[in-house]
């Protein structure tokens, strides 16, 4: 799901989708949801804070792709 939310978006598209799903699935903003088409099921990830990081791993991985990092990628 995150790749075909972010198959065709510039890098500051791809960043901005990361940060709203990040708010979205640690409980910090729900606005987001209607942004997030699809993505918006995570929404009740933030219930349970153990899932957040598989949740995000791969956006988190993700970014630092974008960022160029060769280094192991950690949710913390």
């Amino acid at each position: 799901m995150m790749t075909q939310s972010v198959k065709g978006k510039t890098k500051e598209e791809a960043e901005k989708i990361f940060h709203r799903f990040h708010d979205l699935v640690t409980g910090h903003s729900h606005e987001a949801e209607a942004e997030l088409g699809k993505l918006a099921v995570f929404s009740g990830v933030s219930e349970f804070p153990v899932r957040v990081k598989c949740a995000t791993l791969a956006w988190h991985t993700l970014q630092a792709a974008l960022d160029g990092q060769q280094e192991k990628i950690s949710t913390e």
